[in-house]
């Protein structure tokens, strides 16, 4: 690993091993907040796969798609992206056109995504492709498994995968046992490439970045830009200070993120905010993001269980809600929930928007004010008025979100800023200019932190920006005269 030390060490970052965490990437300057600490193209990445839409394979964009004549399974916007990517798909078209129609089918990102892998490191070896220090299968072979950790039923499954992806390669020099290991890989260490509005487009294996590790509090941000993976710092980060990002949203309680991050990357997490686990503070903090609200609308307090169990106490002002008027409520909830989910699922947008209301307003019954469930709900029903082009009521729901993004994210957090970008656009178009300046002000604030500011996303944002401020003075002009 010497000569990614090098290249680390151009970076301002150099690798070492903690107790109990393993590796990791440590600073060896300070860094600042916007500052971009250390970027990667992925080792092996694909598209999502979808019965909707396709996408292109090089750049992932859904436009002007033709299907590869020779698989029938890998799609291109124009010859660009495939003269690209021809060096590794020419050994994956002629793998995966030897299979019957049938097996075509079977092939998931995932099964494809491990194929890639494997002609990869094929090409690097027959040095078709260049190595370097970022760029090389040992960099793969050293990411952490958990192997001894998976359960047998998830072993059985890798190994399924493992021997399609044999039968697919056909290549003898492969070891199935450690294909499985590397899909127990993928699990911990892939990532999901999302565009600038952090819609997923597809998954990659980053293997520099994978060393980054996690925490609930992180001081940096992982961000893509095109297929290129990017980690920019958010706050300011001093020299020999670790590099930390988020796994997941962490908006829910420590035992819901505990949760998830056990299932998913099988670690338990000992950040500054999990280490309060149990405490009073965090009691509270997961009454209020998980927890039901007070009887009394007028109070904001949180409700804690009972000691005989039969209800739970409003800890500001005493008030008891009755266990079984809560398991009604949310009973209707989770019964209108799966109707809701149908609707959707069918297509039928006006009966589910209907839908997703009525359980709005029954969680609100049931839910604190800053309950993340009844954000979710929002947020559905934020996407669907927006698809039906229910402008004026889409702002509504917009901005009822906005309190608990603010609550729940750190003051520079992607999905803020993009919640204060939503609201903007939605005011812009309904001549709400004024209202437009601010929202769209307070997502550059942060945006700018998160996505930099010379990426298309950003200048098309600045774009907007300019062009709301003209509006806004030629209609100040008129009133004038």
């Amino acid at each position: 690993m010497e000569e990614l030390q090098s290249a680390l060490k151009g970076n301002g970052l150099t690798l070492s091993n903690l107790p109990e965490k393993g590796r990791c990437l440590l600073t060896t300057r300070d860094f600042h907040p916007g500052e971009v600490i250390i970027s990667q193209q992925p080792y092996v990445c694909v598209p999502n796969k979808s019965p909707v839409e396709s996408r292109c394979d090089g750049c992932f964009t859904t436009s002007n798609l033709k299907k590869c004549s020779g698989c029938h399974v890998v799609w291109y916007c124009g010859s660009t992206c495939q003269k690209l990517d021809w060096k590794l798909h020419r050994l994956e078209c002629e793998a995966l056109s030897r299979l019957d129609k049938d097996r075509r089918k079977c092939v998931t990102p995932s099964i494809r995504l491990m194929g890639k892998l494997y002609l990869r490191r094929k090409l690097q070896s027959e040095k078709v492709i260049p190595t370097t220090a970022t760029d090389s299968y040992n960099l793969v072979e050293a990411l952490v498994s958990h192997m001894p950790d998976i359960d047998e039923k998830q072993l059985v499954l890798y190994a399924q995968m493992a021997n399609l992806v044999n039968f697919i390669l056909q290549q003898p020099d492969i070891n199935i046992k450690e294909i499985a290991e590397n899909f127990s890989k993928f699990a911990c260490n892939a990532h999901t490439i999302c565009d600038s509005e952090l819609i997923p487009l597809g998954t990659g294996l980053y293997p520099v970045i994978s060393i980054i590790n996690h925490s609930c509090l992180p001081n940096s941000v992982l961000v893509f830009e095109g297929r290129l993976a990017v980690i920019r710092a958010v706050q300011h980060i001093p020299q020999g200070a670790e590099v930390l990002i988020s796994y997941i949203d962490t908006t829910g309680s420590t035992m819901t993120r505990q949760k998830a991050l056990k299932e998913q990357y099988l670690f338990t997490c000992t950040c500054p905010r999990c280490i309060k686990l149990g405490q009073s503070d965090d009691i509270q903090e997961s009454a209020v993001l998980e927890g039901y609200r007070c009887k009394d609308e007028g109070c904001n307090g949180f409700l804690l269980r009972s000691s005989d169990d039969k209800g739970f106490i409003c800890q500001q002002c005493g008030r008891v809600r009755d266990k079984e008027e809560i398991r009604k409520i949310a009973s209707e909830v989770k019964s209108m929930s799966e109707k809701a989910l149908m609707s959707l699922s069918s297509g039928n947008q006006l009966e589910a928007v209907s839908m997703y209301q009525t359980i709005e307003k029954l969680q609100r019954k049931l839910c604190h004010p800053f309950s993340i469930s009844l954000m979710q709900t929002r947020e559905k029903v934020l996407k669907i008025l927006m698809e039906l082009q229910n402008w004026r009521e889409a702002l509504a729901y917009c901005k009822l979100t906005i309190p608990v993004y603010q609550r729940v994210y750190p003051g520079f957090h992607p999905l803020l800023g993009l919640q204060y970008y939503t609201c903007g656009k939605l005011e812009w178009f309904l001549g709400d200019t004024e209202d437009a300046i601010k929202s769209v002000t307070k997502a550059m604030d942060i945006l700018r932190i998160t996505h930099g500011t010379n990426t298309p996303f950003m200048r098309d944002l600045l774009m907007k920006f300019e062009e709301a401020h003209a509006e806004a003075s030629h209609k100040l002009s008129c009133k004038d005269e």
